[in-house]
């Protein structure tokens, strides 16, 4: 019965990849309960989920569409929190190393949770069960969620009333602070929040988060200390 139960224990990536897709999956009842808030019909806010299918990117349309932005501000402000995935891939396509119909599949599942999960492994083949269980379970997880929130959001009316609208924001927060660590991460947040700020009065809604993306050039470009060796 022991080497049964050895045999069939789920394995660390799997383990790590179901529990990261329970909990990411619900907190898609947020993302559809705000692009309903934003003006989103329940089936325009599933295929944000189905196609995009990256929750900081739909965070920032349903934000930028809700403040009453025009789409292509929102579409530009998605699009610019979206390009991580594309970093992402290019480390992945090394672990995976797939081509044809599989590769296209392993692109959509590339996100953060999937890619974070991956590179935690200690094998090659935990590494590539660790991206599809986690990304699968994700995106399984999410578009449920996402429906269900869209439907809750649906029948109650107007989310704002209950204080969802500002989910957002604390959805952001949530992802941002286990990043900010180090200098250079806590000056391109400090950089980006005096930007957003100072051009808030006077943009249309959505352009503070494109200008905030400046910071990062801000920093990056700013320069280092040298330092002196060591005799």
């Amino acid at each position: 019965m022991r080497s049964w139960g050895r045999a069939n224990r789920l394995s660390p990536a799997t383990r790590q990849g179901i529990a990261v897709g329970v909990a990411t999956g619900a907190y898609g009842i947020g993302c559809g309960a705000l692009g309903v808030a934003a003006g989103l019909s329940v089936p325009q806010t599933m295929l944000t989920s189905l196609l995009l299918f990256s929750g900081g990117s739909q965070f920032a349309f349903f934000g930028v569409v809700g403040a009453g932005g025009s789409a292509g501000t929102a579409v530009a402000a998605s699009t610019l929190l979206g390009l991580r995935n594309a970093f992402y891939s290019v480390q992945m396509a090394q672990v995976l190393r797939l081509s044809g119909w599989r590769r296209l599949l392993a692109a959509h599942l590339t996100i953060d949770e999937s890619t974070a999960v991956s590179i935690g492994q200690a094998t090659p083949s935990e590494r590539r069960r660790g991206f599809w269980v986690t990304g699968l379970a994700v995106f399984v997880l999410w578009n449920l969620m996402t429906l269900t929130g869209a439907l809750i959001g649906d029948a109650l009316g107007d989310p704002r009333t209950y204080g969802l609208d500002a989910a957002a924001a604390a959805a952001f927060l949530a992802l941002l602070w286990p990043r900010l660590r180090g200098l250079d991460p806590l000056a391109t947040a400090v950089v980006a929040v005096v930007l957003s700020v100072a051009v808030a009065p006077f943009t249309p809604a959505g352009v503070p988060v494109l200008v905030a993306v400046l910071a990062a050039l801000v920093v990056g470009l700013s320069p280092r200390p040298s330092r002196v060796p060591r005799p």
